[in-house]
């Protein structure tokens, strides 16, 4: 199994798919809760159904250390249940930092790129 981001990783652009997630595989994003709906109807359309953990911060007070720290969360939770989680894939080089702090046991696939906007944004 393997966890991948949204912004920048499964979608690099609007217009623009990256790297899919496998049918076993989970989302780990750090968009907010408050997202979760226009998350969902984009990841249908595109053929995504994968299990998604989402930042159970309100939109306004997330940023990108917090979201780091949400998916390092998220993933030592599913190591501690047993799950073998083997690479998270990722964009941001801030929330790269955050999960090494929390969890230096992942392999993390860093997409290096400037295609995407990095700061907290809207995605409607």
């Amino acid at each position: 199994m393997n966890s991948f981001d949204i912004d920048g990783v499964i979608y690099i652009r609007k217009d623009l798919m990256g790297v899919r997630p496998g049918p076993d595989d989970i989302i780990i994003t750090g968009r907010s809760f408050e997202e979760q709906l226009e998350t969902d109807e984009m990841l249908i359309g595109a053929g995504i159904d994968n299990l998604v953990f989402y930042n159970p911060l309100p939109f306004n007070e997330k940023s990108r250390q917090s979201s780091g720290q949400h998916k390092a969360n998220v993933l030592n939770k599913l190591l501690e249940e047993g799950h073998d989680i083997q690479i998270h894939f990722e964009d941001d080089p801030i929330q790269i930092e955050e999960i090494k702090k929390l969890c230096p046991w992942i392999n993390i696939v860093h997409l290096d790129h400037d295609l995407t906007y990095k700061e907290n944004m809207r995605h409607v």
